[in-house]
Formats: structure tokens, sequence, C-alpha cells
């Protein structure tokens, strides 16, 4: 019963090209999805890889503090999403005392990974409220 979340802020790399890299690992085992990432030819799989990476760091330490025992093999990344972050705005010469507006836009990413026992308590306390 684990979960930890890892986020990133500010990221430099699209929020756009960003969520196709996070729609890659949704779902998947926490080592499956350092797998993907690893060889994943998108330049944002390398800051996500890092960050999912962190949140198995951050699960395994939350585990040792609550006296709880942590095989890395069950954990899976429940939640990931990618919100957008602050935009850089500059500004580029153009013909004839013309500007031309670059707009350079961050992200931020957050990764929840969770043992199979959160996921099957939440749908037991969803049943119970059903079945009243």
């Amino acid at each position: 019963m684990v979960e930890s979340i890892a986020r990133v802020r500010h990221i430099r790399v699209t929020p756009q090209k960003a969520r196709r890299v996070v729609a890659l690992i949704k779902g998947k085992q926490a080592q499956e999805a350092l797998a993907i990432l690893k060889f994943a030819p998108q330049a944002a799989s390398e800051p996500i890889y890092k960050l999912v990476h962190s949140a198995m760091a951050n699960a395994q330490v939350k585990a040792d503090r609550d006296g709880e025992y942590l095989n890395e093999a069950d954990l899976y990344v429940s939640n990931a999403y990618v919100d957008e972050g602050t935009t850089l705005k500059r500004f580029q010469p153009r013909a004839q005392g013309r500007a031309f507006q670059i707009k350079k836009r961050t992200s931020h990413i957050t990764v929840v990974l969770s043992t199979p026992e959160v996921a099957e308590t939440a749908d037991a306390a969803s049943n119970k409220k059903a079945s009243k």
C-alpha cells in the first residue's frame, strides 16, 4: 500500500511533446516503463525517465519510513500527467524592422507510482458506496 509522487516543474519541453511520451508509460509496471523510456527516441523521454526513477526511490523511502516491505517489481505507473508551465517569450528580428515572437514553452510533469493494494482498496471503497 505504497503510493509515491514525483514532480518536475518548469522543464524546457513543450507539453504536447511530453504528453506523447507520458502516454507510452501510463498503466505500465515501473521497471517496464523505465525500459520503454530508455529506448524512446523522443527528447522528452530522458527527463521523464529520471522522474520515474525518482518516484521509485521516493516509494522506497516511504516504505522504509513506514516499516513496510516494498518490492520494486510491484510498482506501476498509476497516473502520469503533464501540465503547461510558464511560457518564455522571446523576439526574433525580421525584415523591415518587424519582430517575430518565439514562445518557449515549459511543462510541469507529475508521475504517481503505486502498488496494486492501493488500487484494490480504492476499488473496494467505491464498490461499498455503490452498493449502499
